[in-house]
């Protein structure tokens, strides 16, 4: 009896919190889950009041009439999330919000079974692919466990994926089209008119020199312009990787050995480490080597003005048993803000880039089945990790 008193307290200052919290979410997915976690906590710590209990008790005072309206506003909030959530307790899954049901409904999802297991025995968030009756859809699982008095509950929210892939996906396509529509105009613009200047220097006596020059300049822009176009071409034509045991000591002396003087001219240094000199890799060589050089290059002219550039690449076993490559400089690193910007097909920072180069790693990496992430420094600078 003396801690229901605290148990209701903290229960409605917890619903409080999560109401003013989902009042200020807008369509932010985390402060919507943060939301949910203060509100499961709150209604877990509240629920064993409401269990009947054979010996005589005291009756609990009722909650302030404002904490009363906050839950129920809460719970009106909560039933119209653009998420769909459940809590989980002893394996029992119960819907938190209008979505989650939906998902359940017909017309959703083709087997809801399948959906309650796939929830049930999810041990880790991450992407996931639901086969509903409009096709396969792309969505995020977060899962979040709480201990309340020795009871474990689980939070789990579905958010989708399919609307911001496909914003990302045409957001890209635009920014090809603009690209494109630029680099070519800016080569048939003088062709058009050096090829005007031809016409006429055709109808002059003596103009053979004049002329010569002038084809000459159409023929550097159409070569020019054809280069361009070639460069994005092969952006999906790489083959399909061939995966083989890498040495990967023997592929860092190679790198060192290709890039190495280089730095070196510049002024600079170049390091490449590996933690055990046993480190083997599954992955397509000739592809991983490509992935790391248009890495180091991009270090390279992200150092173009230092005084002194630096180079690192090092090879290591994560925690989790991974190979992690991770290559940095001590260039200016990303613009904050630009951090997932970076990968987007044809999106630069460089005036004279192409914006290709990292979407090409990340193709490959993902073709290897490892992918690849921006990481910012404490030392500064931009690194980037391949992970296998």
């Amino acid at each position: 009896m003396g801690f229901e008193k605290p148990q209701l307290l903290f229960s409605a200052l917890a619903c409080s919190a999560a109401g003013a919290l989902s009042a200020i979410a807008g369509h932010s997915s985390r402060m919507w889950v943060g939301s949910l976690v203060l509100l499961g906590v709150g209604l877990a710590v509240a629920w064993p009041l409401t269990k009947t209990r054979s010996r005589a008790i005291t009756p609990v005072e009722p909650l302030p009439a404002t904490a009363v309206r906050r839950a129920v506003t809460l719970q009106a909030r909560l039933e119209y999330l653009p998420v769909a959530a459940w809590v989980q307790v002893d394996k029992t899954l119960q819907p938190l919000s209008s979505r989650a049901r939906q998902l359940s409904a017909p017309g959703a999802v083709r087997d809801p079974q399948s959906l309650i297991q796939l929830l049930c025995n999810s041990e880790r968030s991450g992407p996931v692919v639901l086969d509903t009756e409009g096709g396969s859809e792309r969505w995020h699982l977060h899962r979040q466990s709480i201990d309340l008095e020795g009871q474990t509950q689980i939070l789990l929210v579905l958010s989708p994926m399919e609307q911001a892939l496909e914003s990302e996906s045409l957001q890209a396509w635009r920014q090809l089209v603009q690209v494109l529509t630029h680099e070519i105009m800016n080569s048939l613009t003088p062709i058009k008119s050096l090829s005007q200047t031809a016409i006429g220097l055709l109808n002059g006596p003596d103009q053979l020199s004049d002329l010569r020059v002038a084809l000459d300049a159409i023929e550097r822009r159409a070569t020019s312009l054809s280069s361009f176009v070639g460069t994005y071409r092969r952006v999906g034509q790489w083959p399909s990787p061939t995966l083989v045991a890498v040495d990967v000591q023997r592929l860092f002396q190679r790198l060192q050995q290709a890039v190495g003087p280089s730095w070196t001219a510049r002024g600079g240094e170049s390091t490449f480490d590996v933690t055990s000199p046993t480190l083997r890799l599954l992955a397509d060589e000739g592809q991983l080597e490509q992935a790391l050089l248009a890495l180091i290059n991009n270090a390279e002219q992200a150092t173009a003005d230092q005084s002194q550039p630096r180079l690192w690449l090092l090879a290591r076993q994560s925690r989790g048993g991974r190979l992690q490559i991770s290559v940095r400089d001590n260039g200016p690193g990303v613009p904050a803000g630009l951090e997932r910007q970076i990968f987007m097909p044809f999106f630069t920072t460089r005036e004279d880039g192409h914006g290709i180069g990292l979407t090409v790693v990340r193709q490959l990496m993902y073709g290897m089945g490892g992918r690849v992430r921006y990481a910012r420094s404490l030392q500064g600078g931009a690194t980037f990790v391949l992970s296998f």
